[in-house]
């Protein structure tokens, strides 16, 4: 779920994580860059209501937070910038205490990860309903309608490692492990490693043994390159949204039993805030509604590979699109 730099452990990812270990996050900065209106017009509800917008730390989520930020500026907010936060879990515990008012997070991750449950709901619109509808009742959360895009997990290969194990599937994966565990070593990330919606919860699915399975925690952009090099990593977890896969010509292997969870992006806010704000969601509903596979893939690849900012990222897709206009 960057700047997609779950990498990004930096000074800021540190401050952030100390502080609200031990009194709260901070209130957030001011926007790294300025916007006008476009097609998000001034909104006289939403004149100089102070916002605070979250973001987990890796690229697509920081890039996603910077399109609520800027969006929400557009139509007159004060926006607090308060993306990059180390983590879904501290990051949902920062939205719960009204540390942060505003936020995009994926559906999957809201059923599994902060709803408790095992098995995830095929279906898209029946996930988004369900975790929408239990979230509400549970804790006071406002899931307002998904965009189409799905970054969910999965498992990649370098072409060549799947050329000589044949391995092109989970189900052959799980099988390379439980035949040849050295010969299937797999790099993950942290969260990944110990998530029911991730590693264990995967070999549970897939019948294999996640003990005999060689693994290397690795940090989520040091992952996709060693993979490609297939040295440390033959195989290794990747996001299905992430434009370092074509980049390096990775090979995502198929979920054939249809494990993982859809992970659709919704904007997410406490429902007094909801209440408040209605209009929060008016503005962003457009936004989302074009956010598919293709447009943050690309969105993703223009920050990490090819270098770019990405608020940058955000505000130049934003204002492509006509939903605001650059100054400064």
């Amino acid at each position: 779920m960057t700047v997609m730099r779950r990498v990004l452990a930096g000074t800021a990812v540190v401050l952030a994580t100390t502080l609200l270990a031990s009194c709260g996050l901070e209130s957030g900065g001011a926007l790294p860059l300025k916007v006008g209106p476009g097609s998000i017009a001034p909104v006289p509800e939403l004149e100089g209501a102070r916002i605070t917008v979250g973001s987990k730390d890796f690229t697509e989520q920081v890039i996603l937070g910077y399109m609520i930020e800027f969006a929400l500026s557009a139509a007159g907010a004060d926006v607090r910038d308060l993306t990059n936060i180390q983590g879904s879990n501290s990051t949902r515990d920062a939205q719960l205490a009204g540390q942060i008012d505003v936020s995009y997070e994926y559906t999957g991750t809201g059923w599994i990860n902060y709803l408790g449950h095992e098995q995830p709901i095929p279906d898209s619109r029946a996930q988004f309903e369900a975790v929408r509808d239990e979230d509400l009742e549970r804790n006071g959360m406002v899931w307002t309608d998904p965009a189409p895009m799905n970054n969910t997990y999965a498992l990649a290969t370098s072409r060549a490692t799947a050329e000589r194990t044949g391995v092109r599937t989970l189900s052959d994966y799980a099988a390379l492990v439980e035949r040849d565990p050295a010969a299937a070593a797999t790099c993950v990330e942290t969260e990944f490693n110990v998530r029911q919606d991730g590693f264990p919860g995967m070999a549970a699915a897939y019948g294999f043994d996640p003990a005999r399975a060689e693994r290397r925690i690795l940090q989520t952009g040091i992952i996709y390159q060693a993979t490609a090099d297939g040295s440390q990593c033959k195989f290794g977890e990747v996001f299905t949204t992430d434009g370092r896969i074509a980049a390096l010509d990775l090979v995502v292997l198929e979920d054939d039993r249809q494990f993982f969870p859809k992970y659709n992006p919704a904007l997410t806010m406490r429902q007094d805030f909801a209440e408040q704000y209605p209009e929060v969601a008016e503005v962003m509903a457009p936004i989302s509604a074009v956010l598919t596979d293709d447009v943050i893939t690309e969105l993703n690849k223009q920050v990490d590979v090819e270098g770019k900012d990405p608020a940058a990222v955000a505000r130049q897709w934003l204002v492509e699109q006509g939903f605001v206009t650059a100054e400064g």
